[in-house]
């Protein structure tokens, strides 16, 4: 095992081992410090006794609504205070929250109120057309945020008083949603453990690579409904620090939060450091408070490290994991980020009490070097694939995620990610599998066949390429089949380019080559994902 980073030597470390679920954290932080700020929002606060006291409220309300314990409860907004609110109501009533990805169509969101079987939907005004359009009947319950009557009234008339519900650190308390292989999402459920293992992990070594510290304001700009954003959040929220939440990402509104807020962690992706860095009148001066920034979704290039150095003058932690894993798993610490070290190529070193391992084909354990399915033990593990126990059964072995990414441990334990194993395409953090676009994509009536690869791009890591073979005798316009995937399919899936071919390559089993598509665009790169 590698040498680990030693901690820092300054600052109180906030880690509270007795809390392990979410309920624990409520009830903490708002006995020991109520005043306390616990979320900023476009100019809204909101204190840990006022979080505590109004999510009890809506675990009331959410029992009342006759919701029992594991209902499923959505959610379709953008980040606010009421959704740290919503969280925590969930947590304690109970039941499992699920956020809904705000850029979905209304087919895509239909889905998942479908699949997860959500007996109760909280929904922004902003959505309300999507509400609309929905092609089945909502949830039975539907209560409205932004209106007088709507949110307000429906938790008021309900007491702040502890609801007591037997929760304990394997409850489900979250659902999210990932793309599949076979083109509907999957639901992964994730317990309150998933929230607190990393932390523990940490404070079990004392390893600082990622910390929460007194006085910590923490900038989430990554979205909810996305395991990173909802981790982040939690993890600051166990600390009993302040989260400032974004509506949606901004670069200009971000460096202004950073500089007004004296903001000093954030997480984010690569793309987001870009588009700070590229913003007009950016400047050294905007970041000084700034001593931390997590980064995962994809790598950091050397020139964009070094670029982020400059400017942020903070540290950086790499952060790897999936949804099925509970968010991180891999960690490359700060000690780490030294432009032109050969570690920049790693997705980091497991955690304390994280197994890595690289399997090939046949499930057996290669030697360190040899490149295989990338496989992930870890305590904050997904608990299912949700009604789908055969899909678990292949993802969730023994204890093992199987990631579905290829690479090698090195002899110091050091993860590297070189290729995909599954056909996942990464754009800008959000995962996309080409199965999904290619059924879209077969439904226009000028389309024979598609294939879907990812392509690199310098600013959102992977952009969607289509191959399309067009019906004997038509040839749809791109703009066309634009159109055509615009109310089907969220705007980070639609392909950024459209490539005609007479045919589909496949094997002599009939199976498509897809690798072969998408070697011409990674040829001449080392690793063959960004």
């Amino acid at each position: 095992m590698a040498e680990l980073t030693a901690p820092q030597k300054t600052g109180v470390r906030l880690h509270h081992p007795e809390l392990k679920t979410l309920v624990d954290t409520a009830r903490f932080h708002a006995a020991h410090r109520p005043s306390a700020t616990a979320v900023l929002c476009e100019g809204r606060s909101l204190t840990y006794l006022e979080l505590h006291q109004e999510s009890n409220r809506i675990a009331h309300s959410i029992r009342a609504s006759g919701a029992a314990p594991g209902a499923r409860i959505a959610y379709l907004g953008k980040e606010s205070e009421h959704y740290y609110e919503i969280l925590f109501g969930c947590a304690k009533s109970g039941t499992v929250l699920v956020p809904i990805n705000w850029r979905l169509t209304a087919p895509e969101v239909s889905h998942i109120l479908r699949d997860s079987g959500s007996e109760l939907l909280f929904l922004e005004e902003d959505f309300a057309p999507v509400l609309e359009r929905l092609p089945a009947a909502p949830p039975k319950t539907v209560v409205r945020l932004g209106s007088a009557d709507g949110f307000p009234a429906w938790k008021a008339a309900h007491p702040t008083t502890d609801l007591a519900p037997p929760v304990h650190p394997d409850t489900p308390v979250a659902q999210l949603y990932t793309s599949g292989t076979t083109g509907l999402p999957k639901g992964v459920v994730l317990a309150h453990r998933s929230f607190f293992a990393v932390r523990d992990a940490l404070a079990s070594e004392g390893l600082d690579w990622i910390d929460w510290r007194t006085g910590d304001t923490a900038l989430i700009g990554i979205p909810g409904f996305h395991v990173g954003g909802l981790w982040w959040a939690a993890q600051n929220l166990n600390a009993g620090v302040t989260v400032v939440a974004m509506r949606a990402f901004a670069a200009r509104d971000a460096i202004d939060l950073i500089r007004d807020l004296g903001i000093t962690t954030a997480c984010v992706v690569p793309a987001m450091l870009r588009m700070m860095l590229g913003e007009p009148g950016a400047v050294p001066d905007d970041f000084t408070t700034l001593r931390k920034i997590v980064y995962g979704g994809s790598p950091i290039s050397e020139a964009l490290l070094e670029e982020s150095l400059a400017m942020f003058g903070a540290e950086f932690a790499q952060i790897y994991g999936l949804t099925e894993t509970g968010n991180t798993a891999v960690c490359l610490p700060p000690a780490d980020h030294v432009p032109g070290h050969p570690r920049m190529q790693a997705a980091g070193h497991p955690y304390p009490g994280v197994r890595s391992k690289v399997i090939d084909d046949d499930g057996r354990e290669l030697p360190p070097g040899a490149i295989g399915e990338v496989c992930l033990a870890t305590p904050a593990h997904m608990v299912e694939y949700w009604g789908l126990p055969e899909k678990t059964a292949e993802t969730l072995v023994g204890g093992w995620i199987h990631t579905g990414d290829a690479g090698y441990v090195d002899e110091d334990g050091y993860v590297f990610i070189r290729d995909r194993i599954k056909d996942t395409i990464l754009v800008a953090g959000e995962n996309v599998y080409p199965a999904e676009i290619e059924n879209a994509l077969e439904h226009h009536p000028g389309v024979a066949e598609a294939v879907i690869v990812g392509a690199p791009d310098e600013q959102w890591g992977e952009t969607v390429h289509a191959f399309v073979v067009a019906v004997p005798g038509q040839q749809p316009a791109p703009r066309d089949l634009h159109r055509f995937l615009i109310d089907r399919l969220a705007a980070f899936k639609l392909p950024a380019r459209y490539e005609f071919i007479d045919h589909v390559p496949r094997n002599p089993s009939g199976k498509i080559l897809r690798r072969e598509l998408r070697d011409r665009f990674w040829s001449d790169s080392e690793r063959k994902v960004n």
